[in-house]
């Protein structure tokens, strides 16, 4: 991928030659002639390098490197100068610059700085995206599930992040389409390029176009400068398209161009611009019935919809909210203190329908949080109303599931005891309903319940003794 590098100096012959030699070894060369135009062309545009002469008509170079690095601060800048004094090195590298260049100098020169440059802009990049990594975790671990259909998005994503492959995210608002389009990001090979996100709902059509696309100067009334569009800053990276089917109808047009030719326009602009994205779209619409309403283009549908990831609603697998709510408590801990949740409470929790699904529970959990001074959270602090008994446990549970969640509750404020004795009492707890379920089982007959339970009669006989069970006494 072909690093872009801003060349900045007033001399036409210098800037020429740079510009044209740099292109030659294969990087993507933009040339301004003074400071504020490198500016504002670091503020429209991600550079990886850039070349800035010192003395330039109206704002000089060290000026212009000082908002360049507060615009950019990862961007490796090199600052050219025909006065290589002490002074004039000695604040360039104050403010920000990586090396500096006395004129005159060879294109050699310029090549070899350059290469070196760009490859520690690259580590410092990476050093960041580490640093950054524990906070992604953080944020991908909202992806929490043990349901079947949660496990299978998993799958998905480990499928389909290595490869460019345009997905189509579906599912309820709140239901975390974005954490899924940011973790196939993460873990593609455009991991440490841009991820950009555009609302297709929430920009104005009028506006949308030159959201996406960007604009020359003079396009339009207010365009006094060229912008760059969303499609142009994700170069080489993903761009996250978020409800799209709200996109006006003209502009669906336009975007399956861009899908389909890798180039792209800027309104007011008459030359193509490569492009080299990952699309990743996300919708809350029933897009085939927005079809048959000719609202939504069947060409662009098959365009997006080469992967398609459902994402389920929350109550769809209520199993997953116990965790969930665990995985809040412990994101906002910090902030609003260590807090519990009382059993009655998440039985609360478990039950409610949450019409915002993910979004709406962190909501919730929250509030909770802030409400709860004594560090429990009770029924009353939630702002969702009493479920019944049934509602209160999840329809899609299994036996494990149901039982974890039991002992969750039971071990939950016991981690600052040295001793509890925890293991014998909740195997007593849990095999003494097992036999007398079995006994029931079997009206009685002890010879047929060991058999069914794997173990001899005489340590039934035993365990009956220590549970204080009358076989006599239980009913079928």
């Amino acid at each position: 991928m072909s690093a872009r590098i801003l060349v900045a100096d007033d001399e036409d012959s210098l800037r020429w030659v740079l510009e044209k030699g740099l292109h030659q070894a294969g990087y993507e060369v933009t040339a301004v002639k003074d400071g504020a135009a490198a500016v504002r062309a670091v503020e429209a545009e991600p550079f990886d390098l850039v070349l800035l002469d010192v003395r330039m008509p109206g704002m000089d170079g060290l000026t212009a490197l000082g908002k360049m690095r507060e615009l950019r601060p990862t961007a490796s800048i090199v600052v050219m100068t025909a006065h290589g004094t002490m002074e004039t090195a000695i604040q360039a590298m104050q403010r920000g610059a990586y090396d500096y260049l006395t004129k005159p100098f060879d294109l050699d020169e310029v090549l070899l700085l350059a290469q070196r440059a760009l490859e520690a802009g690259r580590l410092t990049q990476e050093v960041a995206r580490l640093k950054s990594g524990m906070q992604e975790v953080r944020e991908f671990s909202a992806l929490i599930g043990r349901h079947p259909r949660m496990q299978d998005v998993y799958k998905t994503i480990g499928r389909i992040a290595g490869s460019d492959v345009t997905v189509l995210l579906r599912g309820e608002s709140g239901t975390g389409k974005e954490l899924v389009a940011r973790a196939i990001h993460h873990y593609s090979r455009r991991a440490g390029r841009p991820f950009v996100a555009v609302s297709c709902a929430a920009i104005p059509g009028t506006l949308l176009e030159s959201e996406m696309f960007g604009h020359e100067r003079g396009a339009f009334t207010d365009a006094k400068d060229r912008r760059l569009g969303k499609f142009e800053l994700a170069h080489g990276g993903t761009l996250y398209l978020d409800e799209i089917g709200d996109m006006p109808l003209e502009l669906q047009t336009k975007l399956l161009r861009a899908l389909q030719e890798r180039t792209i326009e800027r309104l007011g602009g008459q030359e193509p611009i490569r492009i080299d994205v990952r699309v990743l779209a996300a919708t809350n619409r029933d897009l085939e019935t927005a079809m048959r309403e000719a609202t939504f283009r069947e060409d662009l549908y098959y365009r997006l919809n080469v992967v398609t990831l459902n994402l389920p609603p929350l109550r769809e697998r209520r199993r997953d909210v116990p965790l969930l709510v665990e995985h809040f408590l412990a994101k906002h801990g910090p902030d609003l203190g260590e807090r519990g949740v009382a059993p009655e409470a998440l039985d609360r929790l478990v039950g409610h329908d949450w019409p915002g699904n993910v979004r709406e529970l962190e909501n919730v959990v929250q509030r909770a949080m802030v409400m709860a001074t004594s560090g429990v959270i009770l029924p009353e602090h939630l702002p969702i109303g009493p479920v019944s008994a049934a509602a209160s446990v999840a329809v899609d549970a299994s036996l494990e599931e149901i039982i974890e969640r039991k002992l969750l509750e039971c071990v939950r404020g016991l981690r600052e005891h040295s001793s509890a004795n925890l293991y014998d009492l909740m195997i007593g707890l849990v095999e003494k309903p097992l036999l007398r379920a079995v006994l029931r089982e079997t009206s009685g007959n002890q010879v047929r319940a060991a058999q069914i339970l794997g173990i001899n009669r005489n340590t039934l006989r035993k365990k009956l003794t220590e549970h204080g069970i009358d076989p006599d006494t239980l009913e079928g």
